[in-house]
C-alpha cells in the first residue's frame, strides 16, 4: 500500500522475477565453473558450457524486459519519469551480449591463457552484478515510490 492505494505490478514483472531467479542460477553456474581448479581443456568446456546457458538466460531477459509488453514497458506505463534509467538498461543488455560474445570468442582460443579468461569472465559476473542491482532498483523506483500525479 503506497499513498493509500494498492501497487500492483503486472505480468510482466511477475514473468521478469521467475527469470531473474534463473538468471542468478545461471551466473552462479558460472561463477562455479570459473573457480573450479584449472585443466585447460575441461576448464574451458566447463566454462564455454556455462556460458551459452548464461548466454541463453540473457536473451530472455532483454525479451522479457523490452518486448512491447515486457516489463519496461509496463514500468514506463506506470512511471515514465523513469524513462532514461529504462535507456540505461536497454543500452546495458548491449554491452553485456558483447561482453558475453567476447569471452565465448577468447575461451576458444588456445593461445589465451586460463588466468586472463578467468579474469575477464569474473568481470563479466561483476557486470551481470550490476545490471541486475541497477534493475531491481529502477522496479522499486516504478512499483515502490509514489510521486503522485502519474496515474
Amino acid at each position: 500500500m503506497i499513498a493509500g492505494r494498492s501497487v500492483h505490478a503486472g505480468t510482466a514483472l511477475d514473468t521478469a522475477r521467475k527469470h531473474r531467479a534463473e538468471m542468478g542460477e545461471a551466473m552462479q553456474a558460472l561463477a562455479d565453473a570459473v573457480a573450479a581448479p584449472a585443466t585447460p581443456a575441461a576448464w574451458r568446456t566447463a566454462v564455454a558450457s556455462q556460458l551459452a546457458a548464461l548466454r541463453e538466460r540473457l536473451r530472455q531477459h532483454v525479451g522479457v524486459t523490452e518486448g512491447p509488453d515486457g516489463l519496461y514497458a509496463e514500468m514506463l506505463a506506470h512511471a515514465p519519469r523513469l524513462s532514461r534509467q529504462v535507456a540505461a538498461l536497454t543500452a546495458d543488455h548491449r554491452s553485456l551480449q558483447a561482453a558475453v560474445d567476447t569471452l565465448s570468442r577468447r575461451l576458444r582460443d588456445p593461445a589465451r591463457p586460463v588466468e586472463r579468461l578467468r579474469s575477464a569472465a569474473e568481470d563479466l559476473l561483476a557486470h551481470l552484478s550490476r545490471h541486475r542491482q541497477q534493475g531491481v532498483d529502477l522496479v522499486y523506483e516504478a512499483y515502490a515510490t509514489d510521486l503522485g500525479g502519474e496515474t
